[in-house]
């Protein structure tokens, strides 16, 4: 059986390149809501951002086959001092929808690896009661379940093809709900830079965890092409959406893309859909923008 690897730039609240139930796992990570750093101002308020999720999650249940899993990747966000309670929300959104709560796991990053300012110097500043607020150094992994998942279904032989490295299993600790794995820096001169990509092995674990070799995964929120990238590894196939199509030269290169072999027997495609956007350069001025308005408050700061 040829593996395919599909790329859909447009909108993915509105799948319809996609059958009902045929897809047997998604991973993904939704923007963040007007995160400073990678979304700023994408959506004009946060009761739109909850709307084009629940589209999304409908499409998710629709395409899913019964008792299979959806992997969301998320977090609270921070805009302007104010905190989005985006966890319960997506939670109580997917439930809905007709999911399953299955599970949650924490992702735990480096504590070298914050991306923002560190909150908790308020406290090296004002060192009394109620100037605390914490450094984030974890995401969460919300699975949701379509129904319950008939294990009889699978075959004997995809079952043994699929098999779990139990020695990875215990000592890297895939048991607990608590995951430690760096995360990716948006760094210049990387072929992420500028891309809020999640890292690869966090994908390979749910990827392994939740689906059989050959089976279809789907990535409704593309970026980089981290999960079509490693699901092309572990023999799966992959579908992504992408609404950004300046991100098509980073997803061509990370997927392999370009360098596929004649002999590699995987069909490769990429379709360009009339909801497709150009965001990426529009997303770095803004960004530029507001470091440069962080940085000028902080020299003012400094001087008085």
């Amino acid at each position: 059986m040829a593996l395919r690897y599909q790329v859909i730039f447009g909108d993915a609240q509105h799948m319809p390149e996609l059958s009902d139930e045929s897809v047997h796992l998604v991973i993904t990570s939704p923007p963040y809501f007007n995160a400073p750093f990678d979304y700023p101002d994408l959506f004009p308020s946060y009761k739109a951002y909850l709307q084009m999720m629940e589209k999304v999650a409908q499409e998710l249940f629709r395409v899913l086959a019964p008792g299979r899993v959806a992997c969301i990747v998320c977090d609270d966000v921070l805009v302007d001092g104010k905190r989005y309670p985006i966890v319960a929300d997506l939670t109580r959104l997917f439930l809905d929808v007709g999911f399953r709560y299955r599970d949650r796991l924490v992702w735990l990053k480096p504590e070298g690896y914050i991306r923002i300012s560190r909150r908790s110097g308020v406290v090296l500043q004002q060192p009394y009661p109620l100037y605390f607020y914490p450094d984030n150094v974890q995401e969460s992994v919300l699975i949701f379940q379509k129904g319950r998942f008939d294990y009889r279904s699978v075959p004997k032989e995809v079952k043994e093809a699929s098999r779990l490295d139990l020695r990875e299993f215990q000592e890297k600790k895939w048991y607990l709900n608590v995951w430690s794995i760096t995360n990716v820096l948006p760094l210049p001169q990387r072929l992420e830079e500028g891309v809020a990509a999640f890292p690869e092995e966090l994908v390979r674990r749910l990827l392994l965890l939740f689906s059989h070799v050959e089976e279809v995964v789907l990535d409704p929120f593309l970026g980089s092409g981290t999960t079509m990238k490693v699901a092309r590894q572990w023999r799966r196939s992959c579908i992504g959406y992408e609404i950004d199509l300046e991100l098509m030269p980073i997803i061509r290169a990370k997927t392999g893309m370009e360098t596929a072999s004649l002999l590699d027997d995987a069909q490769w495609e990429i379709l360009v859909r009339d909801d497709a956007r150009h965001l990426r350069t529009w997303l770095s001025d803004r960004i530029k923008q507001r470091r440069s308005a962080a940085r000028n408050a902080e020299r003012k700061t400094g001087k008085s």
